[in-house]
């Protein structure tokens, strides 16, 4: 089955691949391998924003990992890459949040489920999950990815 066709079947659909926001490329491939810039989270189309730990709950930003998920999806698609996904390498999270907030791995979560749930054993991969104290226009949650291609 297609890519396309298991995020139709999932009821996904995937946003518009964003613009770089500074002087960098959303994706870089060399050899079989794709570099992802870090995603924001844009639901319906706003960015979201905040602290977990302050005024984000974690639901909300298990959403927002998951909106740059969906991110990291659309930038793969645009690139022409999204059938050759052989392998999701590593995520990196980032999550702006409190110095007492300690559940970035669950954040995370939210794109790494997304990961497994489209692409299945293939979408399993290695991460980090770091809390930090801002974000780039505020956001709650930043991902990165690195993916193995099939050749073509």
């Amino acid at each position: 089955m297609s890519i396309e066709a298991k995020l139709a079947e999932l009821g996904i659909i995937l946003p518009q691949a964003a613009a770089p926001v500074a002087s960098y490329q959303a994706v870089v491939v060399t050899g079989n391998m794709a570099f992802l810039s870090g995603q924001l989270p844009f639901v319906d189309g706003q960015l979201v924003t905040g602290k977990l730990g302050a005024d984000v709950s974690l639901e909300t930003g298990q959403q927002a990992a998951r909106a740059c998920g969906l991110m990291i999806l659309a930038q793969l698609k645009a690139a022409g890459l999204l059938e050759q996904v052989e392998q999701v390498v590593k995520l990196g999270g980032f999550v702006a949040s409190t110095p007492d907030f300690t559940d970035q791995p669950k954040v995370v979560n939210g794109c790494s489920d997304l990961m497994a749930e489209v692409f299945g054993d293939a979408g399993k991969h290695a991460r980090s999950a770091v809390g930090v104290p801002v974000l780039p226009l505020d956001a709650a949650v930043e991902v990165d990815a690195i993916v193995a291609l099939r050749p073509h």
